[in-house]
């Protein structure tokens, strides 16, 4: 989807179409109504503080604001830009929403987010006829119809990239946004892909993009052109292989329709740094709604937890993490709550923290876990647990004290 979190909020407010719009404010940010029934935007000029961008129009990102840069970095090269906060409760609907209106069309996909899944078209009627001159017009035609269908059903643009596997259309998917359909084949490769940088290659992040560059290689083409044995010597034999496959454009890795999550976690970044005893109510606060916010998204999915943890960052930015597995596993947010407190008092509180997180993970089907109680077996673009107890609703102390 393209620049998704600001178009939904554009769907929201109309007014601000073609304005730099960021996501990644606070609920102070939310627009003010006004008397005669305009509304009051909050604005990058106004933030002090030390969130991230979400995401940003590209109105935006053409001052050079873009996603995780810190907002008051973005301030100083957008300072007139929209602030808003995200809402992903509406993001999530809206991307149901969309996951749904490919699925009419094409029914073989691979969810990879909230906003960007991968398709498979290869054996959809018609996808490999040639319509007039155009030898792909058959898959072309379709992707169309992919595309106007998410656009009927939820008022957004998505870019579609048709190629031969995954990580071309990945790349494809990026080259003509927002609002486009990059198709690719393999005869297109030295012409479309090669002279793209490295690092649009997805899984070659910095490191590696620094260490490539060292070597002189700067473009797919360029890391095309190194022999396999060379990157092998350079980056050891499973990621040389990797790197020389994917410098040709090759991939054998399937749509894969369904896979089991490893952890879900919730997290926050404070705009000023908390300490344990000075701001214990505001800490227990947060930590309450984080738990609340885990068990809900565990809710959500259908799954329970043998294992809750934390995660912090002190203001030396130096991070923490400690986990507890548990004889049972558990989604409400009281039992999260607890079992989480349980692990901040492993922590020397002593120093402020800058942020505060919760992860569950060994999850557990909470279906498959009723039915063993009943004796059952258990392209680029189940069943819910019972309502749960809720941890209490205003807990004033935070789990955990400093050392002396």
């Amino acid at each position: 989807m393209d620049a998704f979190y600001a178009s939904v909020e554009l769907l929201r407010y109309p007014e601000l179409k073609g304005l730099p719009v960021v996501i990644g404010g606070r609920r102070r940010h939310q627009p003010q109504p006004q008397p005669d029934g305009s509304r009051r935007f909050a604005t990058l000029r106004e933030y002090t503080g030390r969130g991230v961008i979400t995401t940003a129009t590209y109105a935006a990102r053409a001052f050079g604001v873009n996603s995780a840069m810190g907002l008051m970095k973005a301030a100083a090269l957008c300072p007139q830009a929209v602030l808003l906060p995200a809402d992903f409760d509406e993001y999530r609907r809206y991307s149901r929403a969309f996951k749904a209106a490919v699925a009419e069309v094409a029914p073989v996909i691979e969810d990879r987010g909230i906003d960007e899944i991968y398709i498979e078209l290869t054996d959809l009627p018609g996808a490999q006829d040639a319509l007039g001159h155009d030898a792909c017009g058959g898959v072309r035609a379709i992707a169309q119809e992919i595309r106007n269908n998410v656009r009927r059903a939820t008022g957004l643009t998505c870019s579609i990239g048709v190629t031969p596997n995954k990580l071309l259309s990945k790349i494809a998917s990026e080259l003509d946004k927002p609002d486009g359909l990059t198709l690719i084949t393999e005869d297109d490769i030295p012409a479309r892909i090669w002279p793209l940088a490295v690092r649009r290659i997805n899984g070659i992040g910095p490191k590696a993009g620094a260490k490539l560059a060292a070597l002189g290689v700067e473009t797919i083409g360029e890391l095309a052109a190194r022999p396999r044995e060379e990157l092998i010597a350079h980056f050891g034999r499973s990621q040389g292989r990797w790197l020389h496959e994917c410098a040709n454009g090759r991939d054998e890795r399937p749509v894969v329709t369904y896979s089991e999550p490893v952890s879900v976690s919730r997290e926050t970044t404070f705009e000023r740094d908390l300490h344990a005893v000075a701001d214990r109510a505001t800490l227990g606060a947060v930590f309450t709604g984080l738990c609340e916010q885990l068990a809900g998204d565990l809710r959500r999915k259908g799954y329970r937890s043998r294992t809750i943890g934390i995660k912090l960052r002190f203001d030396d930015f130096r991070t923490v993490t400690r986990d507890h597995t548990l004889a049972q596993p558990v989604a409400d947010a009281a039992a999260i709550r607890h079992t989480a407190g349980q692990c901040l008092k492993r922590v020397d509180l002593s120093r402020r923290l800058r942020l505060l997180g919760v992860r569950a993970s060994g999850l557990v089907h909470a279906r498959q876990e009723a039915g063993a109680a009943c004796g059952h077996p258990a392209v680029h673009r189940g069943g819910a647990p019972a309502e749960e107890a809720r941890a209490p609703a205003a807990p004033q102390l935070f789990d955990g004290e400093p050392s002396a």
